[in-house]
């Protein structure tokens, strides 16, 4: 049976991917910080899954944790990084600091375990859910689409490195644009909008595809090349 972590699975994508991945044979670790969540998905899934407690923001004790539920599962092939906060419009050094915490400090922690357990087993794979928000510093969420931005550069840095020396560890970089999860919920004008169960499906392809990069839905890849070609003059000009 093929075998798959999730880091961040109690809601959102991640629990839309682990629907997902079970009804596609999986077997799962699931982890996150809020136990009766955990403990409800593992209940609801077709396949054998094990959950364990972590918080990516204490960086100590989440690495402890991931070797752990990596050693008790054996053999896993896949891991997701999906654990992520977002700032709400909010500037604070406490608001930004748990931002920079979780998708930065815990992103690197976790993923270095990850690469480690890749290593030892000769090759896996590393997923990796950054945001289309990282392509730009967005004013109204300075240190989200920074840590997003921390997150697409670190997996091209992972990827050079696997290719380079030979690690056969595949990293795949998703870059969700507006996805009715928590982070969302309640916002207006927002465009394009696709339910969890969509962007667990393109994501899934882009899985099992191996690709390197993949903008869900899909179409945001426009969105993508805009911003990408935008002069900063014009940028400065756009309403925050």
């Amino acid at each position: 049976m093929k075998k798959a972590i999730i880091i961040g699975a109690t809601s959102g994508i991640g629990r839309a991917l682990a629907e997902k991945l079970s009804r596609e044979g999986y077997e799962l670790g699931l982890t996150g910080r809020r136990e009766a969540l955990l403990k409800d998905i593992k209940e609801s899934l077709p396949t054998a899954s094990h959950i364990c407690v972590m918080d990516v923001a204490d960086t100590a004790a989440a690495r402890q944790a991931f070797q752990g539920l990596l050693a008790d599962m054996s053999d896993v092939e896949l891991v997701i990084l999906n654990a992520g906060v977002g700032s709400k419009n909010q500037h604070d050094w406490e608001t930004e600091k748990q931002v920079i915490d979780v998708n930065v400090r815990g992103f690197v922690a976790a993923s270095q375990v990850a690469v480690d357990h890749f290593k030892a087993r000769g090759g896996g794979h590393l997923v990796g859910i950054s945001s289309v928000a990282g392509l730009i510093g967005l004013g109204r969420a300075g240190a989200y689409s920074a840590s997003k931005a921390f997150i697409s550069t670190y997996m091209q840095a992972l990827r050079q490195r696997s290719i380079r020396t030979g690690l056969n560890i595949t990293v795949t970089d998703i870059k969700p644009g507006y996805v009715a999860t928590e982070m969302t919920e309640g916002r207006k004008g927002l465009f394009w909008m696709c339910s969890v169960e969509t962007a667990a499906e393109q994501i899934y392809q882009a899985i099992i595809k191996r690709k390197r990069h993949a903008y869900i839905t899909r179409r945001w890849r426009l969105i993508g090349w805009l911003i990408k070609a935008m002069p900063e003059w014009l940028y400065l000009r756009l309403p925050a």
